[in-house]
């Protein structure tokens, strides 16, 4: 689902041609119907499964975008000549990074694109986020990223994000002790990269606001592969989630899938 930053996030969900602005739905009951036909957001090869949220098995064996690398970037091969598609590898990995600390459903530490703040922060639904370093590379923001996690974890609670449960948590402490705490991999990072490859952050804390009406107080999900049907209320949109008054639906994981929306109450 695209987003704008507003206050609240602005929602919009492409089907097919057309983009339907979601925020404008809250409170109407509305049907998400699966046709049954999923096809590759690659090649459009009709196919019976996605893998890596949207492709055929082909491209998700053959295609960067799939590589294990982009979940664990600190596996990045770019540097030693093996990356699957080098040009793509070059606008998507090889430039600048930005590795941060988010609050979703607690302190969590991530990296991103420079260019993807904040729709990274808006996926995930996190109510607060702050860049903590920019970067050079993905491979480098990897390396750090392994180094917070001694500390810090990097998963998101989707059920506790969901909920609203994300506790008060101060980030720019949160960022100076997380950086102590990392100072020795940091000199070291920085003398094998060169110190121009690694920048200490001071941004302001962003603040990110959803458009939901009723938080829900058990977490029921809509699978679309078993009950190709989810029709109900849409009560609020966070992260890449519908909750709907019957239950919640991820839309990422149906990237490639062919459905049908209809508003049905006005």
């Amino acid at each position: 689902m695209p987003v704008a930053a507003d206050t609240p996030v602005n929602y919009t969900l492409r089907v097919g041609d057309h983009s339907l602005p979601l925020n404008e739905l809250l409170g109407r009951q509305v049907e998400i119907t699966f046709s049954g036909e999923i096809r590759c957001i690659h090649c459009n090869r009709k196919t019976s499964k996605s893998f890596s949220q949207g492709y055929c098995f082909p491209c998700f064996k053959r295609l960067a975008a799939c590589d294990s690398c982009i979940m664990s970037p600190e596996k990045c091969h770019y540097h030693l000549g093996t990356c699957r598609e080098p040009e793509w590898g070059e606008t998507h990995c090889m430039t600048g990074h930005v590795v941060y600390l988010a609050n979703s459903s607690g302190l969590k530490v991530g990296i991103t694109r420079a260019s993807q703040v904040p729709t990274r922060w808006v996926d995930q639904g996190a109510v607060a986020a702050v860049p903590m370093l920019r970067v050079a590379t993905r491979y480098l923001a990897g390396l750090v990223e392994v180094a917070c996690k001694q500390h810090v974890a990097d998963r998101t609670n989707w059920r506790t994000m969901l909920k609203g449960e994300a506790p008060e948590i101060d980030l720019l402490a949160e960022r100076g002790a997380l950086l102590e705490k990392i100072a020795p991999e940091l000199e070291q990072l920085s003398a094998e990269h060169g110190r121009e490859t690694l920048e200490i952050a001071d941004d302001p804390v962003w603040h990110l606001a959803y458009p939901v009406d009723t938080w829900p107080e058990k977490i029921k999900t809509h699978n679309l592969d078993k009950q190709p049907v989810a029709t109900g209320v849409l009560q609020g949109i966070k992260g890449q989630y519908l909750m709907l008054d019957t239950g919640v639906i991820n839309i990422r994981k149906y990237t490639a899938y062919n459905v049908r929306v209809r508003v049905l109450s006005e």
